[in-house]
């Protein structure tokens, strides 16, 4: 069964290398993400009572992650069961490619770069707004950079290693509940009005299947850093040891203390989501004056950790046969 799944995990990572998810396809068919946000956003509709007890509303909340777990993975495994044979197993190889997200990650990041070299602060600004939720109107460049660079970390982990570690344990229904939960929190796990009650199972069940992924994402960058000139996987640990325990979340500043440190920069920090400040510790010691070539080294640190990662599970593959 591991064999089988760490294969699944090996053959989607090439897939989604190479082709990514195909913009006609989407067109077409939508998106596993976008299926899972439609449910969710029905269990919200449908279960998140305005005129209930915070009590009730949270009660509400657990209800509605089972829900979405059971409907995912019960599909999830349906298809791992249906789909046998190479033709069975292609096809369940396209469902897992569009899991994880390294090749649409690299494009978002090296496209925030391309715009500070090519349209300066405002092409910047507009291009990072992409992949970041906070306020980008009042970034200068520098803020810019720090802030790709940032979501290249935090997503390295929670869009890329996470899902590709719950499917090398679980096959298709560990990667698709994955992402199921991580959907659940980016959608309804925020300290808002309507979701602070109604979302706090779906924040904190995301915070515990991120734990693994936080910290194997951070020993990848270590790893690729090492293998790196010019970058110090040294510094790198020295800002994970001491910084990573200090961020607002207890999964993200593993991959950003560990990328800190070995790029030398000065990374998180105080941000500005919407009108209010966020107040957060800063991951590394380095330069707070990040640059766009800061984000095209950032992405070469990135390529070779995704190296590193697929080596691994080859190696993983090798001793289990």
């Amino acid at each position: 069964m591991l064999t089988a799944s760490l294969l699944l995990a090996a053959a989607a990572l090439v897939c989604e290398a190479l082709f990514g998810y195909p913009q006609a396809l989407y067109r077409a068919i939508g998106h596993p993400v976008s299926w899972i946000g439609a449910l969710i956003r029905a269990l919200d509709s449908a279960l998140n009572r305005e005129g209930a007890s915070f009590r009730a509303r949270k009660l509400a909340g657990c209800l509605a992650l089972v829900l979405l777990l059971a409907v995912t993975g019960g599909v999830a495994l349906a298809l791992q069961w249906a789909l046998t044979g190479w033709l069975g197993f292609a096809l369940l190889v396209l469902f897992a490619a569009s899991l994880p997200a390294q090749r649409s990650l690299h494009e978002h990041v090296a496209a925030v770069a391309q715009a500070l070299e090519a349209q300066g602060l405002e092409g910047g600004r507009r291009a990072v707004s992409m992949i970041v939720g906070r306020n980008v109107s009042v970034l200068d460049e520098a803020g810019v950079a720090r802030a790709a660079i940032e979501s290249l970390a935090e997503n390295f982990s929670d869009g890329v290693v996470a899902p590709l570690f719950w499917m090398a344990l679980g096959g298709l229904p560990g990667g698709v509940l994955y992402k199921a939960a991580n959907t659940a929190d980016s959608m309804i796990g925020h300290r808002t009005k309507r979701h602070e009650a109604f979302g706090w199972a779906a924040a904190r069940f995301d915070d515990l299947v991120n734990l693994p992924a936080s910290r194997l994402t951070a020993l990848l960058i270590l790893i690729a850093a090492s293998l790196s000139p010019g970058l110090s996987a040294r510094r790198g640990l020295e800002a994970l040891r001491r910084d990573a325990g200090r961020h607002n979340s207890p999964n993200a500043g593993w991959p950003e203390a560990a990328m800190a440190g070995s790029l030398g920069l000065k990374l998180a920090g105080p941000r500005v989501y919407g009108t209010e400040l966020t107040d957060d510790a800063f991951m590394g010691d380095g330069r707070a004056e990040a640059t766009a070539g800061d984000i095209r080294i950032a992405l070469q640190l990135y390529r070779r950790a995704l190296m590193v990662q697929a080596l691994t599970i080859v190696a993983a593959l090798i001793a289990l046969n």
